[in-house]
Parts: C-alpha cells; sequence; structure tokens
C-alpha cells in the first residue's frame, strides 16, 4: 500500500467538501493516498450566537489542536474563520486560489435586495453582513441565525426541505424573506441555484480572507516531504497577496470576524488595492477607504493593511465600529 497523509476536517458538509476538494488536488500533486480525519469542534456543538461564541476560531480550535498533537498531518479551514494571530508551532502552508469573494443573497420569489419588502426578515449571523445591510437599508430587520449551509437556506420561505445534515438550529423553516451567505460556500456545495443576487462589494464588503482556504501544517513540515512539495506548488502568490493584506488590516483594527469590518484586496496591473470599511453595528455610521502599493511580496501587503488601519483608527474607525 503506499503511503498516505492525514487531513484533518470539522464534519459539516461544507467542510468535508472543500477539505475534500484540497485533499484530492495534492493527491495528485504528491503521489501520495489521502486519509480524511473527522475532528468536532466547538462551533459544531455549542448552541447560541456565533458573535456571542467569540466568532473568530470557534470552528479552528479543535482542529488546529489535533494537528498539533499529531491527530492529523494537515488541516484545511475556511480561512476568515482563523483568528489573525497565528499559533505557534503551526504553519499556513498553503492558500490556494481564492473562489469567489463575495456575499450571496439568496431570497423567496426571486426577489433582489432592492426588491425586497419593506421591513423584509433576513437572516445572518456576523455583524459584518448585518451592519452593511442595515446601512444600504435601514429598514430591514436582521435575524441572528446559525447552523449549516442548508439548514441556513431552509430558514427561507418556499426554498422548503434541504439537504440538512444534522445541524444546531434546523428546527425553524420559512420564517425569513433572504439569508446571505459566503457565494464560496454555496458554488463550493452545488447550490448556486438558490442564489438570487451576488452582492456588489460596492454595497458589501466581504469578511477578510472571504472565499479562500488555509491548508496548515505544523512548522517542521507534514511528516511527507512529497506533500510538502506539494502544499508549496499549491499556494497561489496571488491570493496570498490579497488575504494577507485584509487580515493585517483585520488584526491592526484587533477586531474579530465577530466585528463589523469588511476588507477585499484586489490585484490591478501591478498594483494591490485594498478596500476596507468599518461600521457601527445598527449600519448607522460606516467609515469606508482604500490604499494600493505595488504588489511585490507578502511584507508589502501586510504593511498595506496596517497602515491603512492605523489611518482609519486615525479618522476615529474604533468609535464607528463600537469597538473604542
Amino acid at each position: 500500500m503506499s503511503e498516505a497523509f492525514r487531513v484533518g476536517t470539522r464534519g459539516s458538509a461544507l467542510a468535508t467538501t472543500q477539505t475534500g476538494w484540497a485533499a484530492q488536488q495534492l493527491a495528485e500533486i504528491s503521489g501520495l493516498e489521502v486519509q480524511t480525519v473527522l475532528v468536532k469542534t466547538e462551533g459544531d456543538v455549542v448552541t447560541g450566537s456565533l458573535a456571542t461564541l467569540g466568532g473568530t476560531g470557534v470552528f479552528a480550535a479543535a482542529l488546529r489542536q489535533h494537528l498539533l498533537d499529531s491527530g492529523c498531518d494537515l488541516a484545511v479551514h475556511s480561512l476568515k474563520d482563523l483568528p489573525t494571530a497565528q499559533p505557534e508551532g503551526l504553519v499556513l502552508a498553503a492558500i490556494p486560489p481564492r473562489e469567489d469573494v463575495r456575499d450571496a443573497l439568496c431570497s423567496r420569489d426571486s426577489l433582489g435586495l432592492d426588491q425586497l419588502p419593506q421591513g423584509a426578515k433576513i437572516g445572518t449571523g456576523s455583524p459584518r453582513r448585518a451592519a452593511q445591510l442595515l446601512a444600504y437599508r435601514s429598514d430591514l430587520q436582521i435575524v441572528d441565525i446559525r447552523g449549516n449551509v442548508p439548514t441556513r437556506l431552509g430558514r427561507v420561505k418556499g426554498v422548503g426541505e434541504t439537504l440538512d445534515d444534522g445541524s444546531v438550529g434546523r428546527s425553524t423553516q420559512g420564517d425569513l424573506d433572504a439569508v446571505i451567505l459566503a457565494a464560496a460556500g454555496m458554488r463550493r456545495l452545488g447550490l448556486e441555484k438558490h442564489i438570487t443576487e451576488y452582492l456588489d462589494p460596492a454595497i458589501m464588503l466581504p469578511a477578510p480572507g472571504q472565499g479562500a482556504l488555509a491548508l496548515e501544517t505544523r512548522t517542521a513540515g507534514s511528516g511527507h516531504k512529497s506533500l510538502d512539495a506539494a502544499l508549496a506548488q499549491f499556494d497561489d502568490a496571488a491570493t496570498r497577496m490579497q488575504v494577507e493584506a485584509e487580515r493585517a488590516l483585520l488584526a491592526e483594527l484587533e477586531a474579530g470576524c465577530a466585528a463589523p469590518i469588511g476588507a477585499l484586496a484586489h490585484i490591478e496591473g501591478d498594483e494591490l488595492v485594498l478596500e476596507a470599511v468599518a461600521c457601527n453595528p445598527d449600519g448607522s455610521q460606516t467609515m469606508r477607504r482604500s490604499a494600493r502599493t505595488e504588489a511585490s511580496s507578502v511584507q508589502s501587503a501586510q504593511q498595506l493593511g496596517r497602515s491603512l488601519a492605523q489611518s482609519m483608527i486615525a479618522d476615529g474607525a474604533a468609535v464607528v465600529a463600537g469597538l473604542a
């Protein structure tokens, strides 16, 4: 039997789909077999609002501990779920090319964001999405929701029976006019048909790192030379620069993903452009800024994120976002 590497994943449909895709790519590059190790995380078992659970890292901690304990050789995360501080002993060995970065509106009767009725009920567990929605349309009613993608879709009137895989919050069905989900997750699960509208980043900036996967190993490597070489090959330089800028901005603002901060970087010619927004949680105030630098290295990308955050802080971003 040929040598195998062990990849750790959460058990949700989205996590196993993402992990399966990444592991398959790495298996093809490295010539190794794959063994999948399912790890239950606090975010999968604890009910309640994601914001009150501490937001960032709630899905990652158990998986990372398993990796540190050598229970697996590699862990696959949604990058937007990872805290900005990298734990000692672990390294993000590869960030593959990014999926769609946008947030997606999934609504009843195919209504767009502008067509939803006055006072429409929209579900999201993200303060960032809620704040930007309210900044755009203050009449909307935001409902805090949890659960996997099919569970959340099932909350929309008329979406009907969904592919529920036993997640929290699945008892309520059809009580909302719409939900907001990451387009990347919908596409990875083959559920794009439920997307009514891809929200323009001009209306809603995504979470830092949204649409990107993070493949994490121990600092000393995975224990498989061919896997380490495959990870180096799988890393996408442009995606890494973009997400490093976004995460450096978030770290400088000292805001976890439970804070209403959006950021999106893109490469324009030979420049890296970073856009960011800080919002009051009720959408009453927003501060939107952008900056650019030469797209030359991860270090310059991180510096761009830090300097844009510092200028936003100087202009009162922490007060706007309710972090002060």
